[in-house]
């Protein structure tokens, strides 16, 4: 329900929009998955066996991403239904409409369904999410591939990393301008994209100030591979060890086995000593 007298849902309704979906699909999507594809590929060695890893676990982060925010932006919007700031002019309420009353959405007479229902899709804001899913997503890899955190790194790298994030902004901040979100939405759905971005992020590669920061985890094939290799060595050295144990007792047991000899003959001179000539 909403009141006509709420100044919050007055504004104009802009039929064209500054960044469209097609060109947020665009920018936030498609440019980010070229980008990575070609700075993971022309930033590893070209004989590393670890490349091809590399840039699956890199766009697998990204499509990660994008879809987990998509889905619960979808859901938020949907389950919260808060209406648009331009509610009233997608709305057209009847003439006779009260003022100051709660009404539903019987009053309105928009005929366009997708138009009209839109309206009470305001939280979060879609586009801010999912330009900081992608976008927000490339930064944090161009901050990893540059060592962007790391000590005494010069300043055109940080804004190399820092330019997919300032455009993700520009695009949440044209939700407003367009009278689609207020504030409160696209803060939310940045933070919502950012967040999502990150945690895909690292599930991947290591923190950023970490000195391996532009090298993912290892897969878990190479890690089972790594294990067994060194329970090789490991059975491998024990065997060794066994080996040489065997030895030293084998040694041990001679030695021991001629100490009676030993004594025997000792005894022997012993006897002949004490007999008289």
């Amino acid at each position: 329900m909403f009141s006509l007298s709420d100044i919050a849902i007055q504004f104009p309704h802009a039929e064209v929009e500054r960044v469209p979906v097609r060109y947020n699909i665009l920018s936030s999507a498609l440019l980010p998955l070229i980008i990575l594809t070609l700075i993971t590929t022309l930033l590893s060695p070209s004989q590393s066996p670890n490349r091809l890893h590399k840039v699956h676990v890199t766009i697998l982060g990204l499509l990660i991403s994008l879809l987990l925010t998509s889905f619960l932006t979808d859901t938020f919007k949907n389950a919260i239904g808060r209406p648009r700031p331009d509610l009233l002019a997608r709305c057209k309420p009847a003439k006779g409409t009260p003022t100051n009353k709660l009404v539903t959405i019987a009053v309105c007479t928009e005929k366009n369904h997708h138009t009209l229902h839109d309206g009470w899709r305001s939280f979060p804001s879609g586009h801010s999410s999912f330009a900081f899913s992608g976008l927000g997503y490339l930064s944090l890899v161009l901050a990893g591939q540059l060592h962007t955190f790391r000590p005494r790194t010069d300043f055109l790298r940080a804004l190399a990393a820092l330019a997919p994030t300032v455009c993700a902004a520009m695009i949440a901040v044209s939700r407003c301008e367009d009278y689609r979100h207020d504030v409160y939405d696209v803060t939310v759905g940045s933070a919502l994209g950012f967040t999502i971005a990150y945690l895909s992020y690292r599930r991947y590669y290591p923190a950023l100030r970490s000195r391996r920061c532009d090298a993912p985890y290892a897969s878990r094939a190479e890690t089972t591979e790594k294990k067994n290799r060194g329970k090789g060595v490991l059975d491998e050295e024990g065997r060794v060890g066994d080996d040489v144990h065997d030895e030293e007792d084998g040694e041990e047991g001679q030695e021991n086995e001629h100490v009676p000899l030993r004594a025997a003959s000792a005894e022997r001179r012993g006897r002949r000593r004490s007999y008289p000539d």
